[in-house]
């Protein structure tokens, strides 16, 4: 019976790759957890660049926390964050909710504390040695702080590839912040390629929720992909 619907489903998925509605969300999944990767990644680098280079008091204690937040469950970032986005809200005059924008901003602090606990493990690996080198080759302060981001770079990279694969993924702010809402020709479309394999789940067409399952997969897999080949280049 599984199996029924799992080929049903590739079958399904091989009939909707040039579907415009399929392409819409999948287009629109890319986008939205595209610039939540880039939002997070604008305050995160910095932010992680200067925890894994700079020993401070309490220093354990922020990496426990940005630890602790990898583990939040995404329906409590989404709850937070439509309490936040409500009209009556402290940030409902920007009118966020059921945005696009909204659930890119959501998924921007789900990922954050991925990227920055990956970066900074990345950073913390090879830092005394490469530093001591640098400083040891004339280099100042500045530079062999520099020269360890360098050859962090393949923990970067896949610190980013790792933080959008999991923004595309997440269901909880997607749906409470986005709503699926889905009008055809419509402008405020918040529907992804997530909450609309749930919707169609709980409708019982699960042939079709396969089918975008398996388009989903299909998009993290290509991601991975060229990020190995990115991070092959760069070595």
């Amino acid at each position: 019976m599984a199996w029924d619907y799992i080929i049903q489903g590739f079958s399904e998925a091989i009939k909707l790759i040039d579907d415009p509605y399929v392409i819409e969300i999948a287009l629109r999944s890319i986008k939205v957890s595209g610039m939540a990767t880039l939002i997070a990644v604008v305050w995160s680098l910095p932010l992680s660049v200067l925890l894994g280079l700079r020993d401070f008091p309490g220093k354990w204690l922020v990496k426990t926390l940005i630890n602790g937040l990898m583990g939040v469950p995404t329906v409590i970032w989404g709850l937070v964050l439509y309490l936040m986005f409500v009209p009556l809200g402290p940030l409902g005059s920007l009118g966020l909710l059921y945005t696009e924008m909204g659930i890119s901003i959501g998924q921007a602090l789900l990922i954050t504390p991925i990227i920055m606990s990956i970066v900074v493990s990345s950073l913390e690996s090879i830092e005394g040695e490469i530093r001591e080198l640098a400083l040891t080759l004339g280099a100042d302060e500045i530079r062999a702080s520099l020269q360890v981001v360098r050859e962090s770079i393949g923990g970067i990279v896949l610190a980013i590839i790792a933080a959008f694969n999991r923004a595309i993924s997440e269901l909880g702010i997607a749906l409470m912040i986005g709503g699926n809402i889905y009008v055809k020709g419509g402008v405020y479309n918040t529907r992804v390629l997530t909450t609309a394999i749930q919707m169609y789940t709980v409708r019982a067409e699960v042939s079709i929720a396969i089918a975008l399952g398996i388009i989903l997969m299909g998009i993290v897999l290509t991601v991975n992909l060229l990020s190995n080949l990115v991070r092959k280049w760069l070595a």
